[in-house]
């Protein structure tokens, strides 16, 4: 099952929003996109996973939520689909990209320029195995 790819339209919730409901809804977005992505019956994986996540924004930065607070409800929404419990991610980033700026694109995935094509603000999600903890990475 992985990698797996997730492309989420929308603007993201933060983990600290007020509008519980908004929050909620937002889950349930992230939820529907990663059913949609996985293969019918796909048990959630047992082993440490990393976690990418990128958030094409048409925001100015500064209105932008922090990046754990983007990542929670994400982790959270896959928990149970994806990985049995968030505390298998072991491993990942966080970004956030003005979809007004210049990208320089090789080797654009399917599912990402999927999202391009959306024409609105978007989340990328790539979950892949987490890498060998006894080798140390810069």
């Amino acid at each position: 099952m992985l990698p797996l790819e997730i492309i989420v339209v929308g603007t993201p919730v933060s983990h600290q929003a007020r509008n519980r409901q908004a929050l909620r809804r937002w889950r349930q977005s992230v939820q529907a996109a990663t059913q949609t992505s996985l293969p019918a019956n796909t048990p959630p994986v047992l082993d440490s996973v990393e976690l990418h996540v990128v958030y094409y924004h048409d925001e100015d930065a500064a209105h932008l939520p922090d990046e754990d607070n983007l990542l929670k409800p994400i982790q959270d929404a896959l928990q149970g689909h994806v990985y049995v419990n968030d505390s298998q991610v072991t491993d990942g980033t966080c970004r956030k990209r003005n979809l007004d700026d210049s990208f320089k694109v090789r080797g654009l995935s399917p599912v990402l320029a999927e999202g391009f094509v959306q024409g609105e603000e978007f989340i990328h999600i790539t979950i892949t195995p987490a890498p060998n903890p006894a080798v140390l990475t810069p």
